[in-house]
C-alpha cells in the first residue's frame, strides 16, 4: 500500500512560474489525470499554510472528493498539503537550474498517518484498479508531464 512515491521532471520555465501554476490548485483539474477540480473551501482564497481546499476525483468509475490543507507554502521553492481523510501528504519541490531559467519539479506523495479502513478495504477489493500505487505513480508522471506543457506554453510571469 502506499508509502512513499516521487518523479521529477524539467521544465524550461522559471521556478516562481511553475510555482504559481501548481499552488493555484483551481488548476488542478488542468494537470492531474484523477483530480479534475479543486476549489479552495471556507474563507481560503489561495495557497497559503492552513487554507483548506476540496478536490473532485475520479478513477475509473469511482468517484470522490477529499479536503486537504496547505501545509507547505514557500514560493518558489516548496509547495504541499495533507488529505484530510487518508494522512496523505502531496507535495511539489521546485529546484531552480541553469540560473533561474529553468526549473526541475519534484512531485512527491508519502504517508504521515495510518490509511484508514475504508482505504485499505477500496486496495483489497480493486475498487482503485488492481495496482492502486502503480496508477498514482503514472498519474504523478503524467502530471508533470502536462505540467511541463502548459508551463512552457505560458508567458513568463
Amino acid at each position: 500500500m502506499a508509502g512513499t512515491d516521487e518523479t521529477s521532471i524539467e521544465i524550461a520555465a522559471p521556478p516562481a512560474q511553475v510555482y504559481e501554476l501548481v499552488s493555484d490548485v483551481t488548476n488542478m483539474g488542468r494537470w492531474s489525470p484523477e483530480c479534475h477540480k479543486c476549489e479552495w473551501v471556507g474563507d481560503a482564497s489561495g495557497p497559503d499554510v492552513g487554507s483548506k481546499f476540496k478536490g473532485h476525483n475520479k478513477r475509473g468509475f469511482m468517484r470522490w472528493s477529499t479536503t486537504s490543507t496547505v501545509v507547505e507554502a514557500e514560493q518558489p521553492s516548496h509547495f504541499a498539503w495533507q488529505v484530510d481523510q487518508s494522512g496523505m501528504r502531496w507535495g511539489y519541490r521546485f529546484e531552480a537550474l541553469d540560473g533561474g531559467s529553468r526549473t526541475k519539479v519534484t512531485e512527491y506523495r508519502h504517508a504521515v498517518a495510518p490509511l484508514p479502513a475504508y482505504v485499505r478495504l477500496a486496495y483489497k477489493l480493486r475498487l482503485l484498479g488492481g495496482d492502486p500505487d502503480a496508477i498514482v505513480r503514472r498519474g504523478m508522471d503524467e502530471t508533470l508531464q502536462r505540467l511541463k506543457a502548459g508551463a512552457e506554453s505560458s508567458p513568463t510571469t
